[in-house]
């Protein structure tokens, strides 16, 4: 069976692949609930994951993300439903999986006073890793300068590539990342994404939890939005945004036209001037910007259609969560 979205070109050190082919199921989760009281966390969840894939899943603070991969990694077991890990089933705590999968927790614990190397050479030691292809993680992690630092005096997003560093250690073929970047700034982000999609690029299958609907567009095959324990909706992110019926948004510099005009023009469904940008909304972006050039009207210009972050607020809504 071919996943959808498997498609997606990526580049390999050899060049850009036009397409790839993911045919076995890595993950198989049907019919999975978990409860705590009146709370369904995990609500009737079905999914497939394929070998080679980078599988998103997101949504807002208590959709069930969290307590879904804990059930899926074996950490915790589910009330009902099945579960099948590389063909295995991980409950209970199954010790034929733990050589084959890598866990990237969303909090990440370390043991005190242990620099970077050593650090993983002990997490590497619990598989019987020798210490010296331990020690080529740090380079592949891109921490090799930080070797004999003490895990409490890395940055942030240095602590979290030794995390990843420490799921990956063994050469597990599945990798599970809950919320990598958080609480990283946008240069930190950047550079752990290249860190992961090298890890995809290698053949491993990347399961990812994330509130960054910029990261799961940029990182992953498919994404299945989750909120009340249940998934709204599964597809590549791509697909996602095209199947929002949302209006394209160009902005202007503010005053270049009064919004009366902006709205006048053909195409044009709304138009607001908030004093920096003049933003018109419309279906057909093609008709307006056609008219905007023949007023001479295009000074920072900028088209921007919907996002996953449409898709995402349009399913999940937005109010405040907790």
């Amino acid at each position: 069976m071919e996943i959808p979205g498997s498609t997606r070109g990526r580049v390999f050190r050899g060049g850009p692949v036009p397409s790839v082919r993911i045919m076995a199921h890595t993950i198989s989760v049907h019919g999975l609930r978990k409860r705590y009281g009146r709370v369904r966390a995990v609500d009737d969840v079905a999914f497939e994951v394929g070998s080679g894939e980078f599988f998103g899943i997101l949504g807002p603070n208590g959709a069930g993300k969290t307590t879904l991969l804990e059930i899926i990694e074996g950490l915790r077991e589910a009330d009902e439903g099945e579960v099948s890990l590389l063909g295995l089933s991980p409950w209970p705590r199954n010790h034929a999986l733990l050589p084959r999968i890598g866990v990237q927790l969303q909090a990440s614990s370390f043991f005190e006073r242990l620099t970077a190397r050593e650090q993983l050479r002990t997490f590497g030691s619990l598989y019987g890793v020798p210490g010296q292809k331990a020690d080529a993680m740090l380079e592949e992690v891109g921490l090799t300068d930080k070797a004999d630092v003490r895990v409490e005096k890395l940055s942030g997003g240095q602590a979290q590539r030794l995390s990843i560093a420490c799921a990956l250690v063994h050469d597990p073929e599945l990798v599970f990342l809950d919320e990598p970047t958080a609480a990283l700034d946008p240069q930190a982000r950047r550079n752990l994404w290249d860190v992961l999609r090298r890890i995809n690029t290698e053949g491993r299958t990347v399961v990812l939890t994330t509130h960054y609907m910029d990261e799961a567009e940029a990182l992953c095959d498919r994404v299945a939005i989750m909120d009340a324990g249940r998934i709204l909706r599964l597809d590549p992110p791509a697909a996602l945004v095209r199947g929002l019926d949302a209006p394209t948004r160009i902005s202007v510099a503010a005053g270049t036209l009064a919004p009366a005009e902006a709205r006048a023009l053909p195409g044009a469904d709304d138009a607001a001037d908030d004093g920096v940008s003049l933003v018109i909304s419309t279906r057909d972006p093609s008709a307006v910007v056609a008219a905007l050039s023949a007023k001479d009207a295009l000074t920072g210009v900028r088209i921007q259609g919907a996002t996953l972050e449409d898709v995402f607020l349009d399913l999940t809504g937005r109010e405040y969560r907790a």
